[in-house]
């Protein structure tokens, strides 16, 4: 299912360049420089608002006072980047240094104004995060899973504008599986992204949080995790299970299906229920599969 949007997606920040393209390009030295031949405007304080998109959720209050003090002593150096709304503004680029300035007692903040619509704007802001290691990877992950649901973007589509493989992208989205408990501890920093895509392979949810909390109050290290997992693995009772030989219908069906397919289709049926399993070995075939189902669904 290709995206319709990659003109788009391409065009903003592959490899961490959108940013300079919409803004540091425009800057050479912004104190040296005629302000208005850059575009930048200074804003009153009081009539910016944050991004309801805002990836990020969090902000470290002690790292906002280091930067207020900052911005007291040699000003924001960098604008903040806006978009119009009637008589107001809305941060697309900067919240941290809105919070901070307001925090430092500035009336007025340097910023420039876009036109955006709320998909590049939320791109533009996932961005910027991305850039400064500014989201924890739950934001991250939830901010993948955005863009994919709600914009149509694929995984590839994502590593692309956000400068990452394909993998790193696909890992993080993964963290969405884990145990709500857990999901805040990682939010809160209590665990790192590798330890959560270590507790991924615990399928009890349980189990995954009392382990979770043995990690945070032994402070193990994602290696020891790691081991711990794999000892908890190999210790579960294997169960073999005799094959069952398959009706012939069954067997004609699931061959009728493969060649619709193109992929290996498995029916199994246990009393009045059953379930159809569907294999894919990739991204582009899970694509070519839906395509399909598309198709016939139109018919």
């Amino acid at each position: 299912m290709a995206s319709t949007k990659t003109g788009i997606k391409r065009g903003l920040g592959i490899k961490g360049k959108g940013l300079d393209a919409l803004i540091n390009d425009q800057l050479n030295d912004i104190k040296n420089t005629n302000q208005s031949d850059n575009g930048i405007v200074e804003i009153e304080i009081g009539l910016i608002q944050p991004n309801k998109n805002q990836p990020r959720k969090n902000f470290d209050e002690n790292a906002l006072l280091e930067l207020s003090n900052s911005i007291k002593v040699h000003g924001v150096l960098q604008p903040i980047l806006l978009k119009k709304l009637d008589d107001r503004y809305e941060i697309i680029a900067g919240e941290r240094r809105f919070r901070a300035s307001k925090i430092a007692g500035l009336k007025k903040i340097p910023a420039i104004v876009k036109e955006f619509s709320e998909e590049t704007a939320f791109e533009i802001s996932l961005i910027e995060n991305i850039q400064r290691e500014d989201l924890n990877p739950i934001e991250e992950a939830e901010s993948y899973k955005k863009l994919s649901e709600k914009y149509g973007y694929t995984q590839e589509d994502i590593a692309k504008n956000v400068g990452k493989s394909r993998s790193a992208v696909t890992n993080t989205l993964r963290l969405l599986n884990l145990d709500k408990r857990v999901i805040d501890f990682v939010k809160d920093g209590k665990l790192s992204n590798g330890h959560g895509r270590a507790l991924l392979s615990v399928s009890d949810n349980d189990l995954q949080f009392e382990i979770a909390e043995k990690v945070i109050e032994e402070g193990l290290n994602v290696r020891q995790l790691e081991k711990l997992v794999q000892s908890l693995n190999q210790d579960k009772p294997k169960t073999e299970k005799l094959p069952v030989k398959k009706a012939k219908y069954i067997k004609d069906i699931e061959d009728k299906l493969k060649n619709i397919l193109g992929t290996k289709v498995n029916l199994s049926k246990n009393k009045n229920k059953g379930k159809i399993e569907i294999e894919y070995y990739s991204e582009e075939e899970l694509d070519r599969l839906l395509c399909i189902f598309n198709k016939i669904n139109e018919e």
